[in-house]
């Protein structure tokens, strides 16, 4: 078959929310890699938390796309890192912030500069960053000195219809956002998406759009599915989402993203019985 690009949300579509790895799912990757697919993670972590689950898959070779497509990385072995920078899109949070802020004022903010680095308004609760380093704790007006290559908002407090209505009066203009499954809101630059990380990683590749194949769970993958010629939406995702899927398969805790793989790319489903799970965070 000819190659593929196939680009793939991390939490909730390759890994379970609590970080685990189906031995299945990571069999199945790896036929793809063999087989010559181009297997891209496209997701809203930050590089660190992406790398994660580079580094469980062993991927080598190719890009990723993080921070909801504003941080495109090229993979190489030969590299002092592994990695380095191929795209980097930024944008200045200073209005967007203070308008968040204003509706928000419990909410914790975080920035990721275009260095990579992060800055926050307070801890996140344990584990949701889902990323092996540390954040600089400042104030929230030092926030709206910096450059940005995202801005996430997440409220602790209140119901999910509470932070819905008040995302809403915001009236955001600009910046590209989408809100998460638990009070959280992603805001990237005007017209930046995992999409147009995509668009960029494919040309690079030199992968026609026929070819082209993504994965996802949640609202930021919205872009991803519409710009992909095949999009596989995972069970346990919201409507909104369902309704964009070429195929809308198991949840990932039945391992949906291997199932639906191996049908679309018609593999030995002798691959789906492996059992056994790895944990991708350190």
């Amino acid at each position: 078959m000819t190659p593929h690009l196939i680009a793939l949300d991390v939490d909730g579509t390759i890994v379970g929310y609590d970080g685990s790895l189906s031995e299945s799912v990571k069999q199945v990757l790896d036929r793809l890699a063999e087989e010559g697919h181009h297997l891209v993670i496209s997701t809203g972590r930050a590089l660190p938390g992406a790398l994660e689950v580079v580094h469980a898959l062993d991927l080598k070779h190719g890009f990723v796309v993080c921070s909801n497509g504003s941080v495109v990385v090229r993979l190489d072995p030969e590299l002092p890192l592994g990695w380095e920078m191929h795209h980097v899109v930024s944008f200045d949070p200073k209005d967007a912030l203070e308008q968040m802020h204003a509706a928000l004022p419990t909410a914790l903010f975080l920035v990721e500069d275009p260095d990579l680095h992060r800055w926050a308004s307070g801890a996140f609760p344990v584990g949701e960053l889902a990323e092996s380093d540390t954040l600089d704790i400042v104030d929230f007006e030092e926030l709206l000195t910096k450059r940005a290559t995202r801005i996430v908002m997440r409220e602790v407090n209140g119901t999910a219809e509470e932070f819905a209505a008040a995302v809403d009066s915001l009236g955001l203009h600009e910046v590209s956002y989408s809100v998460g499954w638990s009070n959280w809101l992603d805001i990237a630059p005007d017209g930046v998406s995992k999409a147009s990380g995509l668009e960029l990683v494919a040309e690079e590749l030199g992968v026609e759009h026929a070819h082209t194949v993504g994965a996802g769970d949640g609202l930021n993958d919205i872009e991803m599915i519409e710009w992909v010629e095949h999009g596989i939406v995972m069970g346990q995702s919201k409507d909104e989402l369902k309704v964009l899927a070429s195929v809308v398969t198991d949840s990932v805790d039945d391992d949906g993203l291997a199932v639906a793989l191996v049908d679309y790319f018609s593999l030995d489903s002798a691959l789906l019985e492996a059992e056994g799970t790895t944990n991708t965070r350190p």
